[in-house]
């Protein structure tokens, strides 16, 4: 039977001739939040366009596009479910498989960061925005859409690991989540009303989670992809300062360098790591220098090769006289960090560091 008017989404938006975007109705989730934000704010020919929000197959059917709901993965077609049996696209080189966000990335993703970096779309940084973007952020809503674990649950119960405190669940799909209505919340007698104060909150919920894509987007368009200039830089001259290329000098304003590390030794396929990375505490010529080990893993607090235990947790002159380095400031207890007043200084901690 065809639904109720009354359950349907009408929006202020989308005037006569506007393109409709159709999704489900009742309980929203993170996935068509965002798929349906990246299409509206991010696709011209999405701009300004009405939202259906409805599970009868009748009014989906006369819209452009349907998100997560219809049973249909057709992109010939406009339509992006995944809750078929047979489904089981995932983006490429990954293994999660897609929800409905996936699926609107999978397709518009590279015309999103194109737009973004005024670059073609089969551009390699295009490309690789495209990538760090899903893994990032979509692929977190896909997973869990989808109820996948970011742990495999019999993995844990094997090797006995509990939680020792609650997190609060705050992922992205419930942030999303929180902003449906509660079991107990009014709900006005007026079926009308009581669907518009739902549409309502599913726009939230869809400009909220948009904003957080953006300021992913942003991130990455703008610095994370600036920087990798700078780590590439400093790593294709890291044998100057040691023949085995074992520490890398980030030379002027230090950038986040530790993602791009780990990639471009991989692309270099090189048998030796990197172990020690020099960066100025500030921009300027009067500036402290860090010396900082690499971790075994992008986010490892195990150093691949910790500074000397000797020198740590001590500061200042009693620092210079335990390493015989002048210009000292500090080794950090755990030793995954230190510091120099001046560049030489930094450097000479980092070679008599590989010796010990």
């Amino acid at each position: 039977m065809a639904e109720n008017a009354a359950k349907r989404l009408k929006t202020a938006d989308g005037g006569a001739g506007a393109v409709a975007i159709g999704t489900h109705n009742g309980h929203f989730h993170a996935d068509e939040a965002l798929a349906v934000y990246m299409l509206r704010q991010h696709i011209p020919i999405y701009s300004g366009a009405k939202l259906v929000r409805t599970r009868d197959p009748a009014l989906l059917e006369t819209c452009h596009t349907v998100v997560d709901v219809g049973g249909v993965y057709d992109a010939t077609h406009n339509r992006y479910d995944h809750h078929q049996r047979t489904f089981a696209t995932t983006f490429p080189g990954r293994a999660t498989k897609l929800s409905s966000a996936g699926l609107v990335y999978l397709h518009f993703g590279r015309e999103i960061v194109a737009r973004r970096l005024a670059s073609p779309q089969e551009s390699e940084q295009v490309g690789l925005i495209w990538r760090k973007v899903y893994e990032s952020f979509i692929e977190a809503l896909d997973a869990h859409d989808n109820g996948i674990s970011i742990y495999e649950p019999a993995g844990i119960a094997a090797a006995g690991l509990e939680k020792k405190f609650s997190d609060g669940g705050f992922t992205l799909g419930a942030m999303v989540g929180r902003l449906n209505p509660n079991w107990n919340d009014p709900v006005p007698e007026d079926p009308a009303l009581a669907q518009a104060a739902e549409d309502e909150r599913f726009v939230t919920a869809s400009q909220r989670i948009g904003e957080e894509f953006d300021r992913d987007l942003d991130y990455y368009t703008k610095a994370w992809l600036p920087a990798r200039e700078v780590a590439a830089g400093a790593f294709a001259a890291r044998q100057e300062y040691d023949p085995e290329g074992r520490i890398m000098v980030l030379k002027g304003q230090s950038a986040p360098w530790k993602d791009h590390l780990y990639t471009l030794e991989e692309e270099s396929q090189e048998v030796g790591k990197v172990l020690y990375v020099l960066y100025t505490e500030k921009p300027g010529p009067d500036a402290k220098w860090r010396i900082q080990c690499v971790p075994v893993t992008k986010d490892s607090f195990q150093s691949r090769k910790p500074l000397p235990e000797v020198w740590r947790g001590f500061r200042d002159e009693e620092l210079d006289k335990i390493s015989s380095i002048d210009g000292c400031v500090f080794v950090h207890a755990a030793g995954f960090i230190g510091g120099n007043k001046t560049f030489d200084g930094a450097l000479a901690m980092a070679k008599k560091a590989l010796e010990i």
